[in-house]
C-alpha cells in the first residue's frame, strides 16, 4: 500500500540526544560526554517504569528527574538555573546532518514527529531548527501512554485518520520500531551504529544506516 504519512521518533532519529553533552561540558568540565549518556539511560529507565508501573509522569518531569539522577551518579550538583539551562538543551538538540534536506524531500507526504517527548518540549525543538514548514508534532503525552504501549500507536494512527499501513513508522530505537511493527505500521529503522537486528521477531520493512534511505521509499 501506498505510504501517505510518515512518522519520526525524534530523538536519536531526527536530532542527536547526545548533543546535549556540549551543554553539560560547560557545566561540569571533562564530564559532558558521560553525563549525556547517564541522562539518556536514566531517562529511558524512568519512562519504561512509568508505562510498566502505570503511574504516568510527563515526560519532561522524567527528563528533569533523570538529569538528577545522573549528576548524583557522577558526584554533581546544579543549581536551579544550570538546571534549567541544561532542560533547555533539549529543545536545542542538534539534528543530524541530513535531516532537513530528507524532510524537505519529502514535501507532498503527511510528515509528523511522533514522539514520548511532551508538545512544549517538540515544538520549541522544532522551531528553534527551522523545521516548522516541514515537520509538525504529535506526542503520547496526548493520551499519557508511552511508546511502545499499543495504545501510543493506534492514537497516532488515529490522529492522522489513515490505515495502519499507509503509515511508515521510522526509529532509530530498535524497542520503538518493535513497538510500531507488532502494532501494525510499516517500519524503517535507522541503523546508525550498524547494530544486528532484534531477535524479538519484529523486523523493520526498511533498515538505513542514516534518514537518506527513505528518499527511495514509496
Amino acid at each position: 500500500m501506498t505510504i501517505k504519512a510518515i512518522l519520526f521518533d525524534a530523538y536519536g532519529t531526527l536530532f542527536d540526544v547526545f548533543s546535549v553533552k556540549e551543554k553539560c561540558g560547560q557545566f561540569f568540565e571533562g564530564k559532558g560526554e558521560e553525563l549525556s549518556k547517564t541522562w539518556r539511560e536514566k531517562q529511558m529507565e524512568y519512562f519504561f517504569l512509568s508505562q510498566i508501573l502505570q503511574k504516568y509522569e510527563p515526560f519532561d518531569e522524567l527528563t528533569e528527574k533523570a538529569l538528577r539522577a545522573a549528576l548524583d551518579l557522577h558526584g554533581e550538583e546544579a543549581d536551579r538555573n544550570t538546571m534549567s539551562e541544561l532542560m533547555k538543551a533539549y529543545e536545542q538538540l542538534t539534528p543530524f546532518e541530513e535531516t532537513e534536506e530528507v524532510l524537505k524531500s519529502l514535501k507532498g507526504r503527511q510528515t509528523y514527529i511522533y514522539s514520548n517527548g511532551t508538545k512544549k518540549m517538540l515544538d520549541p525543538l522544532i522551531e528553534h531548527n527551522g523545521l516548522t514548514d516541514w515537520i509538525g508534532a504529535l506526542s503520547a503525552d496526548e493520551i499519557r501512554q508511552y511508546k511502545p504501549s499499543p495504545a501510543a500507536y493506534s492514537y497516532a494512527m488515529e490522529k492522522l485518520g489513515l490505515n495502519k499501513k499507509n503509515i511508515l513508522f521510522v526509529s532509530s530505537n530498535q524497542w520503538d520500531i518493535a513497538g510500531a511493527a507488532s502494532f501494525g505500521f510499516r517500519t524503517a529503522w535507522i541503523n546508525r551504529k550498524n547494530e544486528p537486528v532484534s531477535s524479538l521477531g519484529y523486523h523493520p520493512e526498511y533498515i538505513f544506516r542514516d534518514l537518506k534511505g527513505l528518499e527511495a521509499v514509496q
